[in-house]
């Protein structure tokens, strides 16, 4: 099984010795993404809800290059550094999604890099 390397300048650079994603067996395997801005690489530091959706748009910019969409994801992880966001966080995650929702846990972390809130992995199809 060969692999590929995944990555576009529309999502934030990796910080770290990593890919954006590595699609490989018919997955798409999308390192977690945090709120950082792709063109500025800033932190979007305002609200919960600012945060992941820029969480969500760095995902949606990995998923549109390969052709893809929020309707081939199958599972997703969300990390949070408190549970109280947890209700925000969701409403917005949802509304990415139209229908046959992604398997999905979420957890609870003592700290995620530069110090964000929510970091969101994922894996698709396609």
């Amino acid at each position: 099984m060969s692999k590929k390397i995944v990555n576009t300048p529309q999502a934030p650079a990796p910080i770290g010795p990593y890919n954006q994603a590595v699609k490989a067996g018919g997955f798409l395997f999308i390192s977690g993404q945090i709120a950082l801005d792709p063109q500025s690489n800033l932190l979007i530091q305002g609200s919960i809800a600012e945060e992941t959706h820029q969480v969500m748009k760095n995902l949606q910019a990995i998923l549109q290059l390969e052709g893809l969409g929020f309707d081939q994801v199958v599972k997703t992880t969300i990390f949070l550094t408190d549970m109280a966001l947890f209700a925000e966080v969701n409403e917005i995650y949802a509304s990415y999604f139209t229908a046959d929702h992604p398997a999905r846990e979420t957890v609870a972390v003592k700290g995620l890099p530069k110090n964000v809130n929510v970091e969101i992995s994922m894996i698709a199809v396609g």
